[in-house]
């Protein structure tokens, strides 16, 4: 299909409706960005399903058999499940913004239904496999700083259940580290967090060997030259120290924070405070933890009863 160009309308509807997202909700840059591409490119299928360009009104009265062939476009197109449900969630949000100015009814769009697929579980190490991880991550650097700043960024993913983007975050601001610390996750969402000793020894020692001056205001997490730590760097040494320590291809940065999550539940958690310090805006993200938890019980359960 010839990509149309959307109406001047529909460009400007779009951008009021990004900003709406941004100052209201908080958006994430990246997130915005995303919606922006979804939804552009649904507005300019639509613009050639019907035949060409359209104003604003053709969006408030997209039915549910505009979506459908949008969708059928889009499996065409080769775009996963997972992917088009995302895309579909971001146009009925615009589509429901736009129908609400319209002054017309949405509820036919609100409830088309997205394709169907399998979540993926998160994959998290053991305990053992977590330290045994933060070790060998520490032995991979040729200067003490650099494996002292190592062991310190991925002790704050398992030990704090950090993403890496909020780890590498932190200002020089962050130190020492406090018991409860303060971080602004996805979206701009604030969030407490409580620090290990642990945590807070780590990035203490990191702190006292880093030769680079950390100003409250610049990145605590330096690189060799003293930029700010690029966080593939943290993913390369976590792929050096799982193919010595013989762990699978999932033990990455952000499955350090799955195991931080998994490993709390397991101990007895509340889901409840476990959403809370990963910061997941809804608690359907963090009961994929009770699935994670299900299945190893089980794996538990038939090695100790194995079938006959």
């Amino acid at each position: 299909m010839t990509t149309l160009a959307i109406s001047p309308a529909q460009r400007d509807a779009l951008a009021r409706w990004l900003d709406h997202l941004r100052a209201l909700n908080g958006a994430a840059p990246n997130t915005l960005t995303a919606y922006a591409h979804d939804v552009t490119g649904f507005l300019a299928f639509l613009a050639s399903h019907h035949g060409g360009g359209e104003g604003l009104a053709a969006v408030a009265q997209v039915d549910q058999s505009d979506l459908r062939s949008w969708m059928a476009h889009e499996r065409g197109r080769g775009v996963a499940a997972r992917s088009l449900a995302r895309e579909l969630s971001a146009v009925k949000n615009f589509v429901a913004w736009v129908a609400d100015r319209e002054g017309v009814d949405a509820t036919s769009v609100l409830s088309a239904r997205g394709p169907k697929y399998r979540r993926k579980l998160p994959r998290p190490l053991t305990v053992d496999g977590a330290r045994d991880m933060i070790d060998t991550v520490g032995a991979q650097a040729r200067e003490d700083w650099i494996a002292a700043r190592d062991i310190a960024v991925v002790t704050l993913l398992y030990g704090c259940g950090l993403r890496i983007s909020e780890a590498l975050g932190l200002t020089g601001a962050a130190h020492p580290l406090p018991e409860t610390l303060r971080i602004i996750g996805k979206g701009g969402k604030e969030r407490l967090v409580p620090t290990l000793p642990a945590a807070r020894d780590a990035v203490a020692n990191y702190v006292r060997l880093c030769p680079h001056d950390l100003t409250r205001d610049a990145p605590l997490f330096r690189g060799q030259r003293g930029g700010a730590l690029n966080p593939r760097l943290i993913a390369l040494v976590m792929e050096k120290a799982r193919l010595q320590l013989g762990l699978p291809s999932s033990a990455t940065p952000h499955a350090m924070r799955h195991s931080f999550a998994t490993h709390l539940l397991s101990a007895g958690g509340d889901l409840r405070a476990i959403q809370e310090l990963l910061g997941h805006a809804s608690l359907s993200t963090t009961q994929a933890y009770t699935a994670v938890d299900a299945t190893r019980l089980m794996e538990v359960y038939e090695k100790a009863h194995p079938r006959a």
